[in-house]
Formats: structure tokens, C-alpha cells, sequence
């Protein structure tokens, strides 16, 4: 089946107004200062919390 009527610029351009992508927002970690995605643990000291601290692993070389 073929449509009937052609969709306008503007109907598909409004439909797709959502699909934009958003910027990511980093946030400073309190404890070191590097940034982080908020909500996460640092991947630099692991804090994640003042009552709670992730141990990380030691990389081998």
C-alpha cells in the first residue's frame, strides 16, 4: 500500500522534535574533584557517599 497524501516537512519535523540527543551532565566528586556521572561512584577514588566508600581494584601491569 502507498500512502494516499505525502507527510509535510513540518508534521515529520514535529514528530521528530524528541529524538535530539541531550548533553551529558558531569558533576565534581566531593571527595576528589573529578568529574562524574551524578549518581555513580567516582571511578577515580570510589566514593560514592559519606557513609559509603567502593574499594577498587589495583590494575595490573
Amino acid at each position: 500500500m502507498v500512502p494516499v497524501k505525502k507527510k509535510s516537512k513540518c508534521r515529520t519535523r514535529t514528530r521528530r522534535s524528541h529524538h535530539a540527543l541531550r548533553p551529558v551532565t558531569l558533576s565534581p566528586c566531593p571527595k576528589c574533584g573529578q568529574a562524574k556521572l551524578p549518581h555513580t561512584a567516582c571511578g577515580v577514588c570510589g566514593y560514592v557517599s559519606a557513609k559509603l566508600v567502593l574499594p577498587l581494584g589495583e590494575s595490573e601491569g
